[in-house]
C-alpha cells in the first residue's frame, strides 16, 4: 500500500489532485441533467449516423460528458503517482459525497417554497408564467436509476480503469505514458458507457419506457465515440500535468512515489 502520508509535497498533490478529482466529480452529476447537442453548439448539422438501426442518432449528450476528461485524466495522473490505493481511496469518497449531495437535494427539494419567492419568479421576461419551484425540482432531482446507475457505472469504470492501468504498465514501464493512460481509459469507459445506460433505463424502467436493445446500443455507441475521441485529444495534458508534477515533486523524488505506486499495484 503507498503510504499518501509521506512527505509534505507528496501529501500537497495528493490533496490537490483529490480535490480536482472530486469537484468536477460533483459538478458532472449535477449538471448532467442537461442535454446538450454537440454539433448545433459548433454551428454545425446534426452528423444523423446510423449505427445499429434505421434511427438516426447524433452526438446528444448529457452536460456532466465536458467535465468527465477531466476526471479521467486526473484518475491516470492519481494513479500513477499513489497507485490502485489511492484511486481506490478518492473513488470510494466521491460517491459517499455524491450519495451525500443528492440525498441534500431531496430533502431541499421538499421544502415548501415561500409565497413571494414564487410570486417574485412568476413570470419569464416575455411575461409568460413560471413555476420557479418546478423548475427547481426538476433540475435538480434526478430519478433514483439514474442515480444508481451513475455511481455503479462510475465504480466499475474506476477499479476497470486502474487495473487495465497497471497492466499496461508492466510491459510499458515508465515510458509510453499515452499508451497506459489512454488503453485505460478507453476500456473503462467502454463498459462505463453502456454500464450506466442498462442500469437506468432498461434494469430500473418499467416496461412501457425501457429501452431496447438497439436504442442501447446506439445511444451507447455515440457516447463512447465522444469519449473516445476526447481521451485521444487530451493525451498532452497528460504530459503536461506529468511535467509540473515532477517540478513541483523534483525528479527523482517523482520517480521513487511511481516505483512505489507501480510496485504496490502489482
Amino acid at each position: 500500500m503507498v503510504a499518501i502520508s509521506g512527505s509534505k509535497k507528496k501529501r500537497n498533490l495528493f490533496f490537490i489532485l483529490s480535490g480536482i478529482f472530486l469537484t468536477n466529480a460533483l459538478l458532472a452529476e449535477v449538471i448532467g441533467v442537461k442535454i446538450f447537442s454537440l454539433e448545433k453548439t459548433f454551428g454545425a448539422d446534426p452528423v444523423n449516423l446510423k449505427l445499429f438501426t434505421e434511427s438516426l442518432m447524433s452526438f446528444n449528450l448529457t452536460a456532466g460528458v465536458i467535465l468527465w476528461p477531466v476526471v479521467f485524466i486526473t484518475t491516470d495522473v492519481i494513479n500513477e503517482y499513489f497507485g490502485r490505493e489511492g484511486v481506490k481511496k478518492i473513488s470510494i469518497a466521491t460517491v459517499v459525497f455524491i450519495s451525500y449531495m443528492f440525498v441534500i437535494i431531496f430533502l431541499i427539494t421538499k421544502l415548501s417554497p415561500a409565497d413571494f419567492w414564487l410570486e417574485t419568479n412568476g413570470k419569464t421576461p416575455d411575461g409568460r408564467p413560471f413555476d420557479v419551484d418546478y423548475a427547481f425540482n426538476k433540475i435538480f432531482l434526478q430519478s433514483g436509476g439514474i442515480i444508481i446507475a451513475s455511481l455503479v457505472a462510475f465504480l466499475i469504470g474506476q477499479f476497470l480503469d486502474v487495473t487495465v492501468f497497471h497492466y499496461l504498465r508492466r510491459f510499458t514501464g515508465s515510458d509510453k505514458i499515452w499508451l497506459r493512460a489512454t488503453g485505460s481509459t478507453l476500456v473503462s469507459q467502454l463498459v462505463d458507457s453502456f454500464v450506466v445506460l442498462y442500469i437506468a433505463f432498461v434494469l430500473f424502467q418499467s416496461p412501457q419506457y425501457k429501452w431496447s436493445m438497439d436504442q442501447l446500443l446506439n445511444v451507447g455507441m455515440m457516447n463512447y465515440i465522444y469519449k473516445f475521441i476526447i481521451a485521444i485529444v487530451l493525451t498532452p495534458l497528460l504530459y503536461v500535468a506529468h511535467w509540473v508534477i515532477d517540478r513541483y515533486l523534483g525528479k527523482e523524488e517523482a520517480e521513487k512515489i511511481m516505483e512505489e505506486a507501480a510496485a504496490s499495484s502489482r
